[in-house]
């Protein structure tokens, strides 16, 4: 039996994992080895990360250890699971395992059907979000063995959560460079899978101007606007028209003088 670990110890062990998402982040490693480097910070059965592809509406798993079954759940059923809308609170923490309520789990086929069938008896979720955000993707860790308490490795996971955002984030990495957006010649590296016009229309976005004047200004109706605002906030995996002429601001997106 493996010697219990000190806070100073899971700490230490916390700083490689950050650096093993910076490794992964700019692509100089896999994001595996941030799996294997979080082994030492909590010990697990199981583990994953998993990314959140906004167009496909589903995660795909970049590493992990769960049998082939519990990683199809999570990539195409955990969010539309009944604990999913918890868990994806910004403000939470992570969902531990042993607080979720009873009449929750009783609901859940993700714990009902995939966790009590691999005897797992604690663990967390953690859903990761951006710098601006955008929700990117998830950790997900299992253990058939009850944690201590208290747990340091419950803050120690929270405090992680944004290096482990950036090694699961596509867009993470240098800005985008800035782009006259007015300019239908821009190349296939336009930021989101954006088309030409979708740039042109969340350029305008960040004027503030309404459907109708942006309509007027690119020489189609207000229902189209609509349309392509709608397609933005869908590719982006924004809410609001708000949120994308942050993310344009962000990312130095203008318009064309």
């Amino acid at each position: 039996m493996a010697a219990k670990r000190s806070t100073a110890d899971i700490l230490d062990a916390a700083v490689h994992v950050r650096e093993a998402a910076r490794s992964a982040t700019s692509g100089a490693t896999g994001v595996g080895t941030v799996l294997a480097a979080l082994s030492e910070v909590m010990e697990y059965d199981h583990a994953s990360l998993a990314r959140w592809d906004p167009l496909r509406r589903r995660h795909t798993t970049l590493a992990g250890s769960y049998p082939d079954d519990v990683t199809a759940y999570i990539e195409t059923r955990l969010h539309h699971d009944p604990v999913f809308p918890v868990l994806r609170s910004p403000a939470r923490g992570g969902l531990w395992l042993r607080d979720v309520p009873w009449q929750l789990l009783a609901t859940s086929p993700g714990f009902q059907e995939v966790l009590c069938p691999l005897g797992i008896e604690d663990g967390v979720a953690q859903c990761l979000f951006a710098t601006d955000g955008r929700y990117v993707g998830m950790l997900n860790v299992s253990t058939r063995r009850p944690r201590r308490t208290p747990d340091p490795a419950r803050a120690v996971v929270t405090l992680l959560t944004e290096a482990l955002a950036a090694a699961v984030d596509p867009r993470s990495g240098p800005p985008p460079e800035e782009i006259a957006t007015a300019d239908p010649a821009a190349d296939a590296r336009r930021p989101g899978g954006l088309s030409p016009r979708e740039l042109q229309v969340l350029a305008e976005l960040t004027t503030g101007r309404t459907n109708r004047e942006i309509a007027e200004r690119l020489y189609i109706t207000p229902r189209t606007v609509g349309t392509h605002i709608e397609h933005i906030l869908a590719k982006l995996d924004l809410p609001n028209r708000a949120a994308a002429a942050a993310r344009a601001a962000a990312w130095g997106i203008e318009l064309s003088r």
